[in-house]
């Protein structure tokens, strides 16, 4: 299998299948115990959480170090970020004092844009890899879900996934949907009709929950914003949204056998899905947040190799 070489991992739009597949197979080398390709010359790293994180910045940073990297902290609430400097001058310096690799999170959509599509007159040199963009793609969560997915299955062609909750503003979503159905899954939707756009009907169907749960191999569980909804909403009703679309004990029971159920995390308990079925069988979370590790590793090495850091080429 040949490495995946990348200049940065900023969308899974560009990925090929074939790139897909040999992602997925590096992980699970990581995960079966393969040790990294050893370095011969150091790589510096940091970590740019721009939005709050726990999971995808705790879970990078793990990848970073198993893959021998030196992590270069940076916290936001103390940098120049404050005083007004850009994420393009402030990435300028951190690229100027030796850093090789920028993992961001950003609230802003595309904001990988300003630091690779560089002008003649910019001399950014550095990888970027995407830990999340405002509303628009979240790399690392959908290579960590369909490497769960693919672990569990095997394949995807045909797979019957359903999305449900906040689909419009979810960048989880937004890239799931897009390798999903490269890869061949059968895609549907649900949720509040009011947090559904029509330009995804060119992935799937939005149809009521219900009506496709027992024939769902994959049931997929967006986190409600609770942070946008209480504020933009002042009706939503937690009990109410579990009522109609969360995952309570009747609907459990009325999926297939080898069915799983999968979350980008944090859960709210008995919204989305019932407190009592975090850690249930067809529940896959926790095989989410353990994967995420050894992917985040292939993800981040598959740079290296783009970038032919620490001796890799």
């Amino acid at each position: 299998m040949q490495p995946v070489k990348l200049s940065h991992f900023t969308t899974v739009e560009d990925l090929t299948t074939e790139q897909v597949f040999n992602l997925i197979k590096r992980a699970e080398e990581f995960k079966n115990g393969a040790k990294p390709t050893p370095l011969t010359k150091p790589v510096y790293v940091t970590n740019m959480f721009f939005e709050n994180s726990s999971r995808t910045h705790t879970s990078f940073e793990m990848a970073e170090r198993k893959l021998g990297l030196t992590v270069i902290p940076f916290d936001p609430a103390h940098s120049s970020v404050k005083k007004g400097e850009t994420l393009y001058d402030t990435s300028l310096i951190m690229n100027a004092i030796g850093i090789d690799l920028e993992v961001i999170r950003h609230s802003k959509n595309r904001y990988y844009d300003s630091l690779i599509n560089l002008s003649e007159h910019q001399h950014l040199d550095m990888g970027i890899i995407n830990a999340g963009d405002g509303s628009g793609q979240h790399p690392s969560q959908c290579m960590l879900d369909m490497m769960t997915i693919y672990e569990h299955f095997k394949h995807f062609d045909n797979l019957k996934v359903v999305i449900v909750g906040d689909i419009v503003n979810s960048r989880v979503a937004r890239s799931d949907m897009e390798i999903l159905k490269k890869l061949g899954a059968e895609i549907y939707f649900s949720g509040p009709s009011c947090w559904y756009d029509h330009q995804f009907d060119q992935y799937g169907k939005y149809l009521p929950l219900d009506s496709l749960l027992e024939k769902m191999d994959v049931v997929m569980l967006l986190r409600v914003q609770h942070e946008r909804h209480m504020e933009e909403d002042k009706d939503f009703s937690a009990t109410d949204y579990h009522q109609k679309y969360g995952i309570d004990q009747k609907r459990y029971e009325c999926l297939k056998e080898n069915a799983m159920i999968m979350h980008p995390g944090p859960i709210n308990h008995d919204v989305e899905l019932a407190g009592n079925l975090v850690e249930a069988t067809k529940c896959y979370f926790f095989r989410q947040m353990q994967n995420g590790v050894f992917m985040r590793m292939a993800m981040i090495e598959a740079v290296m190799y783009g970038r032919k850091l620490g001796g890799l080429a």
